[in-house]
């Protein structure tokens, strides 16, 4: 039997943009802001970056709500939840396009006549350049590695701390990078060790690269494994879990900064860059696209000179 409390709901499922109304689920409005984009010539990633950024405002939990009942307000508690409690890293670079997405959306349903004011238009769009990266000194990196290697020495001993560390500082890999990695990921018949990091997507085949290893590695590999013994997985715990491990390596090593995946991956960069690897070869290890690189790259050379400033993530 039709649950008949759902009928209102899609009653109120537009058909063309002439029935969109201040009674409509904000969802139901984006697949004509989209045709929309389209008809004004954006390309097929200018929509999909448009798209993208709503879908983080439904997943706010507004999707459901009339467009009528989004107000400024509430749009400001959306970016302060997606900027600080989401739970997922968001550059000034993000944010403002973001932003951006909310005040074009929005402008747009206003004058289609559709909600009879804009609330975006009161958002505070930020401006100014992003502070630099914070990365680990090379006292930083000894004092954090003499702490993890001290793990593997207790009377229960774990390898995972110095592992993971030297893992990341090693290659600059992401955590999602880091989350997929199968054992079969590591090549130990080549000279360096190689380490193939594979696309999340089939899509995008075309990003596998290979990033040479340190041979010490291996050894602490198969110590890590025999004590977390998985069938092909390297890491089996949460990210989370992975986030908690570096963030204690730092508090044990008492050197007064909270270590993260992307200080590493700043880190590891700036050392491929001081010890005279190619630009090139920096972007390829990283796995960043040309436009990506050319800001990154300036950062990079920035840290290099002086490491001790700043707190941005990096994103590709």
């Amino acid at each position: 039997m039709n649950n008949p409390r759902q009928l209102p709901l899609f009653a109120l499922r537009p058909r063309a943009l002439a029935d969109v109304s201040i009674q409509t689920p904000l969802e139901y409005a984006i697949p004509f802001f989209q045709q929309h984009l389209f008809r004004e010539g954006k390309t097929e990633h200018t929509v999909n970056s448009f798209t993208s950024d709503l879908g983080v405002l439904l997943e706010f939990g507004v999707g459901g709500l009339p467009l009528g009942q989004i107000d400024t307000e509430r749009l400001t508690q959306f970016l302060d939840w997606m900027e600080h409690r989401r739970g997922v890293p968001c550059s000034r670079k993000t944010y403002a396009r973001r932003v951006t997405t909310l005040k074009v959306f929005f402008k747009w349903l206003k004058d289609q006549q559709i909600i009879p004011y804009d609330p975006a238009a009161l958002l505070i769009q930020r401006s100014g350049p992003a502070p630099l990266a914070e990365i680990l000194t090379e006292a930083q990196i000894e004092a954090a590695l003499s702490a993890a290697m001290l793990e593997r020495v207790k009377e229960k001993p774990d390898a995972r701390p110095e592992f993971l560390f030297r893992l990341i500082l090693m290659t600059g890999i992401k955590k999602s990078e880091a989350m997929a990695l199968q054992i079969s990921h590591f090549e130990r018949t080549t000279r360096p060790p190689m380490l193939t990091i594979k696309p999340q997507s089939a899509k995008h085949v075309y990003k596998a690269r290979r990033i040479a290893l340190e041979a010490p590695i291996l050894p602490l590999l198969d110590e890590y494994r025999a004590q977390y013994p998985s069938d092909s997985a390297i890491f089996t715990c949460t990210p989370r879990n992975l986030e908690y491990i570096l963030e204690r390596i730092g508090d044990s090593a008492q050197i007064g900064v909270k270590i993260s995946f992307e200080m590493l991956r700043w880190t590891c960069a700036v050392r491929d860059y001081r010890s005279g690897m190619t630009p090139d070869a920096i972007r390829d290890k990283l796995g960043l696209s040309d436009m990506s690189w050319r800001e990154t790259f300036d950062k990079v050379k920035r840290l290099a000179v002086d490491p001790d400033e700043g707190d941005e993530e990096q994103s590709q």
